[in-house]
């Protein structure tokens, strides 16, 4: 009999339908495990509250499709009743009195959370690492750092501690520790999940999506996500078709763009960055589909107006002056970094980015997918981010480890980075993004990749 901790979300709860077990007997094995974590990958676990949900849950008649499996939210996500600390010691006791939109569609399904997952402070990091519980480490070495922003999350789903999680993504914060980790993570078209009022967009950059092992298991949670929400000012239609249906379909022949090297001349992709698209470039040739190799086509002008932005929405967090000097170095860098810009600078990065990957895009619309690195270095070790001392260093370091999956935030295309390809031992995934709205060609080619042995001889 398989472990319940390596079914995927699917598996589990047909395990749980079946009778063979409960949703209180998943929800203790499941606990049990997260609380021998060993990598930092929860800030918060709630047993008392999932043990009690399950219980609810087996009392049920008719139970919702993903009764009794467990998940847990990140740091980030405002959770009633439970501490949200933004990986923030500012608010380490911060308890809100009410839920994000994403909690109540997710716990709908009947998913049973087990807690919050790590993430660096505000989540503002390509590294998970705070002043709440410190660092959180990837499942493959957990000397090295899984990658950020949700990193906890990735690291409880590569780990087997869940089944699958939701994350946020604004610079590549579900995909980067995805592939520190080696499981999947996608990022949807920007609007595809109805962000609601408790979900800031930084202007559009940022969005919720999901780390899981499973593209399946992606697509289910992107149906419960996939919907116009209350106070959502960017909104697509519910998909007249569900993902989870997309998602068996053929992909048909595509037309593919691949490029190893970044936008930016100071980055290089490592050898193990360039060995996974190489495979999986071979990989999607086998299976029919025409590949393409070009320059990378995004401009680096793109990166200083990206950094106006970004900073303008850290500088925007109300912050009473005495608690600016308890921010971590890099955060009251961002904080101080943001107040220094004027309207007129953040409205020109605004329209900057906006104009600049349209025409980029208007450009490839020949091709239907594009295929890259999703890092160019493999997983660090936890200090080499913040080793200088100097925030403005830890940012040319940050650059230099993920100069590709920040694009698709700035343009709005769905993007997943694809585990299966290792190299000396560590997990490199590799990037699958398609034009805005092409969210399940994006995740049907996932699969297809995933499912190859040219690139995944496990066949996950």
């Amino acid at each position: 009999m398989t472990a319940l901790h390596d079914l995927d979300a699917h598996d589990l709860a047909a395990t749980i339908a079946s009778g063979e077990v409960s949703c209180v007997e998943v929800t203790r094995h499941f606990l049990e495990r997260a609380q021998d974590d060993h990598l930092g990958a929860f800030v918060t676990l709630t047993p008392e509250r999932a043990l009690a949900r399950a219980a609810a849950l087996d009392a049920l008649e008719e139970r919702p499709p993903f009764a009794g499996v467990p998940t847990a939210f990140k740091d980030l996500t405002a959770t009633e009743g439970v501490r949200t600390t933004m990986g923030s010691r500012l608010m380490a006791d911060q308890v809100p009195d009410h839920s994000a939109d994403l909690v109540g569609l997710v716990e709908d399904a009947g998913f049973v959370s087990l807690g919050k997952t790590n993430t660096p402070e505000f989540g503002l990091s390509s590294y998970t690492d705070n002043d709440v519980v410190g660092p959180t480490g990837t499942p493959a070495d957990p000397s090295r750092n899984a990658g950020g922003s949700s990193g906890g999350a990735a690291a409880a789903v590569g780990a087997r501690l869940l089944p699958l999680a939701p994350g946020s993504d604004g610079g590549g914060s579900i995909r980067i520790p995805a592939s520190c980790c080696g499981i999947l993570g996608f990022k949807p078209s920007r609007g595809r999940v109805g962000a609601g009022p408790d979900s800031p967009t930084w202007n559009g950059l940022a969005t919720d999506g999901v780390l899981a092992r499973s593209v399946r298991d992606v697509a289910a949670v992107l149906d419960l996500l996939a919907r116009p929400m209350p106070g959502s000012s960017r909104v697509w239609p519910a998909p007249a078709v569900p993902f989870a249906e997309e998602v068996r379909r053929e992909t048909g022949r595509l037309r593919i763009a691949t490029w190893t090297d970044p936008y930016l001349d100071f980055a290089e992709p490592s050898p193990g960055s360039v060995a996974a698209v190489a495979a999986a470039r071979e990989a999607l040739a086998s299976l029919g589909h025409e590949v393409v190799e070009t320059a990378n086509p995004w401009p680096a002008e793109l990166e200083p107006q990206f950094n106006v932005v970004w900073s303008a929405g850290m500088a925007s967090v109300p912050l009473p002056p005495e608690a600016i000097g308890s921010l971590r170095p890099t955060t009251r860098y961002w904080y101080e970094r943001g107040g220094q810009a004027s309207a007129p600078a953040l409205a020109a990065a605004m329209g900057f980015l906006e104009l600049t990957t349209a025409r980029v895009n208007a450009a490839l619309a020949s091709f239907d997918l594009f295929l890259t690195p999703t890092l160019a270095l493999p997983p660090q070790p936890h200090a080499w981010f913040t080793e200088s001392g100097d925030p403005a260093e830890d940012h040319r370091r940050e650059l230099l480890f993920t100069p590709y999956t920040a694009l698709m935030n700035m343009s709005g295309q769905p993007a997943a980075s694809v585990p299966g390809f290792e190299h000396e031992g560590l997990p490199v995934g590799v990037m699958l993004a398609g034009h805005v709205g092409a969210d399940a060609l994006v995740l049907r080619a996932s699969r297809d990749l995933l499912q190859n042995r040219r690139f995944n001889p496990l066949e996950r």
